[in-house]
């Protein structure tokens, strides 16, 4: 039996651990990590806060991006041991199926490079060195951005490499970094925290992560007095109950639930476009399985093209069929497959009763496409449940979506041509924070302004000096 330690807690000797949580899983691997002690976690906070006021505070921030890079550059090696382990344990944690862990932790390292984290700094503060020292401001005097002493995050667990971008972002405003990670998905932080440690130990001193259950109130009351900075992932119910826990002068960030969907214009249902539309609609919605806050829910199609919405429905489910030959879809749970099976039985006696509704089924609940002429915005129950849904004009999908606007993120759009600047001002007024194309809808770019917001900007706080 291999053993693998879901955790990276600086100052912690797994021999003076008294208790284990075990989830054992396939192939002989079980993953293993202590049962949180307040005490000992109260231990674990002070030695990464001490770790950061020697070195991190002060340390120029291209050097933490280099101990990054190499990091990450580590575990994208195949023959990377660390890397193995993710591709091999991923899909039983998860669920994914391993192509799609592989194509996951392709896409994600490659935002944990030099460039790509060089490029995230300029883009949120123009001058990187203000993390550094006092910087010439833009309307004169000097300015110098702080990073938290200690923050805080509870990770989600449906994507994979989600929480360690967030890790990412936190050392990179010089954060000493607690991670609590997901019972989904405690693995790929810990690695990647362990792999930091190996190429740079006084940075990896500045980070710990390890997993307990949600709701446990002892270890979490001790990590939110600690921390001036909490950010949460997650649904709905978990922010809430953050909300009402943490200390009233703590700043909170929350990443919660969010909703994106797809708008396709006449100039991509040509029929020689056509395909190529319908197959980077189903790579959105395959990738995840739907489980990405970026994943489509629905597909708005504009009507007056040579291929109407009707059409693409079917288009789309023959392109999901190619896909799923690629990238199969993960496991999901019986209770997963019911709602499956629920919601296109419902389809399906809606349609008997004169709804103007078309039905595509893949084998066993691989996917579903369901046309329906009713425009109005219906969340999926995911793993590659979609929403076909005709337009008269491609504009009118914002009052289609607009009910559901608090909650709005990405909406990945073909064929506006030259409708595309409008169409994008009216949606970011009703507080979608992403316009970006099919195929790169399930990949924002590390500069995104996640959910409306600059990711290291929301970390940090100001000082200005008057000269």
């Amino acid at each position: 039996m291999t053993r693998l330690d879901a955790w990276h807690l600086p100052g912690v000797d797994a021999a003076g651990v008294r208790e284990w949580t075990e989830r054992e899983l396939v192939d002989g691997l079980t993953l293993r990590t202590p049962v949180p002690e307040p005490a000992a976690l109260a231990r674990v906070i002070d030695h990464i806060r001490t770790a950061r006021e020697r070195s991190l505070a002060h340390r120029p921030v291209q050097d933490i991006v280099a101990v990054i890079d190499e990091a990450a550059a580590r575990l994208q090696r195949p023959d990377d041991p660390r890397r193995a382990l993710a591709e091999r344990a991923l899909p039983a944690l998860t669920g994914y199926s391993p192509p799609m862990i592989r194509l996951i932790l392709d896409r994600m390292l490659a935002d944990w490079r030099k460039d790509a984290l060089e490029t995230m700094l300029e883009a949120e503060f123009g001058d990187p060195l203000v993390l550094d020292r006092f910087r010439p401001g833009p309307a004169g005097g000097r300015i110098r951005a702080f990073g938290p002493e200690l923050a805080f995050h509870i990770f989600a667990g449906n994507v994979p490499g989600v929480a360690v971008t967030s890790l990412v972002r936190s050392l990179l405003v010089k954060a000493a970094t607690l991670g609590k990670t997901a019972s989904g998905e405690p693995l790929l932080p810990a690695l990647f925290a362990r792999t930091l440690a190996e190429v740079d130990p006084e940075l990896g001193a500045c980070l710990a992560v390890t997993y307990w259950p949600g709701g446990s109130a002892a270890p979490e009351e001790v990590a939110f007095r600690a921390a001036d900075t909490v950010v949460v992932y997650g649904g709905a119910a978990a922010a809430d109950d953050v909300r009402r826990r943490v200390p009233a002068d703590t700043r909170l960030v929350v990443h919660g639930p969010r909703l994106s969907f797809g708008v396709i214009g006449r100039e991509a249902l040509r029929e020689a476009e056509v395909e190529r539309t319908a197959t980077a609609a189903a790579y959105a919605v395959a990738t995840f399985d739907q489980q990405g806050c970026v994943s489509p829910h629905a597909m708005y199609v504009e009507e007056g093209g040579e291929v109407g919405p009707r059409a693409f429905a079917e288009r789309l489910a023959d392109a999901l069929a190619r896909v799923q030959e690629e990238l199969p879809r993960g496991r999901i749970s019986p209770e997963e497959a019911a709602t499956i099976h629920q919601l296109r039985g419902a389809a399906e006696f809606r349609r008997i009763a004169g709804a103007d509704i078309a039905l595509h089924e893949g084998p066993g609940t691989l996917y579903t496409v369901i046309y329906d002429a009713d425009p109005a915005f219906a969340p999926s129950c995911l793993n590659r449940v979609v929403w076909v849904k005709p337009l008269p004009e491609l504009g009118d999908v914002v009052n289609a979506v607009r009910p559901f606007a608090a909650l709005l993120q990405t909406a990945g759009v073909a064929g506006a041509g030259d409708r595309l600047l409008d169409l994008a001002e009216r949606l970011g007024r009703i507080g979608v924070s992403r316009v970006t194309d099919l195929e790169r809808m399930p990949w924002p770019p590390p500069t995104w302004h996640h959910d409306g917001r600059g990711p290291l900007r929301e970390l940090v706080r100001w000082t200005d000096l008057d000269e």
